[in-house]
């Protein structure tokens, strides 16, 4: 079941030792504008895949995120949301975690629940291509020793 949650309303995530996001809700328009983003389409074919999240995420964070508390400088003094600043916030890994677990996970599950009824490729789904050659008609045991 699709669970629609038509609020645009900003909330604040919190992503735990004192940080907390301020961010838009995560829209299909969002996704396509990260998608188009100069630094995903600059991407090379090659990239590995952890490359590729942590590159999306920074452009969907550079979208969504419209304040932060917790966030300073070298000397403790609070800065101001930038785009450089929310690609360094999320260069920090534990960051990056739950960023991705609380506020891009529960929009990519929804991608992934829209394929539930997908033909598997390997499996014995109705147009599934055979992927194992059949077994002989008489199966031979162990010897023993």
């Amino acid at each position: 079941m699709i669970r629609l949650d038509i609020s645009t309303a900003p909330k604040w995530l919190d992503l735990g030792a004192g940080l907390r996001l301020h961010v838009l809700p995560v829209s299909t328009a969002i996704m396509v504008a990260a998608r188009n983003d100069p630094v995903v389409e600059a991407l090379p074919e090659a990239a590995s895949k952890e490359e590729q999240a942590l590159v999306m995420a920074k452009a969907v964070a550079r979208r969504v995120v419209t304040g932060w508390e917790g966030v300073g400088d070298a000397d403790g003094n609070p800065v101001p949301v930038t785009p450089e600043g929310i690609d360094a916030l999320l260069d920090i890994w534990p960051v990056f975690e739950a960023f991705q677990t609380r506020c891009l996970t529960p929009h990519l599950m929804l991608d992934q629940e829209k394929n539930v009824s997908a033909l598997s490729p390997n499996g014995t789904s109705e147009g599934a291509k055979a992927t194992a050659t059949p077994a002989k008609a008489r199966a031979r045991t162990a010897r023993r020793g």
